[in-house]
């Protein structure tokens, strides 16, 4: 009898051992998670500061693109909504259509050599697209922490676990059919 006593405390405290293991690997992740949304926050943020700068400087020599200046400036709140309620699905709908517009800016420039040629808007069209390229590469590394959170949740035996605590899973940050498609440049130029 004292052998299934101890063989019972030992798969007790093995069990326990595993739920601890397993609680603070799911915790790990979702924390992750966090963190990786949290650095495209940051660099949204910024972003969502340079914008407004640069069309200034846009509106000064583009007196005839007021309706992709507007577009971009309305893409750009849409940005700022869906980032602010967290919503991954309308975020990556208002990204395709704020880099839409920003592709087809940058592309109307090449018709104004004054505005080409401004210091403040090489500065700017330069801090954007470094902006751009960070946020994209952060945007895969969230992904990844989503779906590596995700799979932990969903598979046996730390599904037990995550359901007891709680866990949830996030949504992928998807992109616009269009976003991942190749871009037409010749068609942005006859814009």
């Amino acid at each position: 009898m004292a052998i299934v006593g101890y063989t019972f405390l030992v798969l007790v405290f093995i069990v326990l051992i595993y739920g601890i293991i397993s609680y603070n690997r799911l915790v790990v992740l979702r924390n992750n998670v966090k963190k990786a949304w949290g650095n495209i926050d940051v660099l949204l943020k910024q972003r969502h500061d340079e914008l407004p700068k640069l069309v200034a400087v846009c509106k000064e020599y583009m007196q005839y693109e007021q309706a992709t200046l507007e577009r971009i400036i309305s893409a750009r709140g849409r940005v700022a909504q869906a980032r602010a309620a967290g919503d991954m699905g309308a975020l990556g709908v208002a990204e395709g259509t704020l880099r839409a517009g920003l592709g087809q800016l940058f592309a109307l420039v090449e018709n104004y050599p004054e505005l080409k040629a401004n210091e403040n808007f090489q500065h700017l069209q330069a801090r954007i697209t470094g902006l751009e390229n960070t946020i994209a590469d952060r945007r895969e590394f969230y992904n990844e922490s989503v779906n590596i959170n995700n799979i932990a949740i969903e598979v046996f035996p730390d599904l037990m676990m995550a359901r007891l605590f709680d866990f949830k899973t996030f949504d992928l940050l998807q992109f616009e059919r269009g976003e991942i498609q190749d871009v037409d440049v010749r068609a942005l130029f006859q814009t």
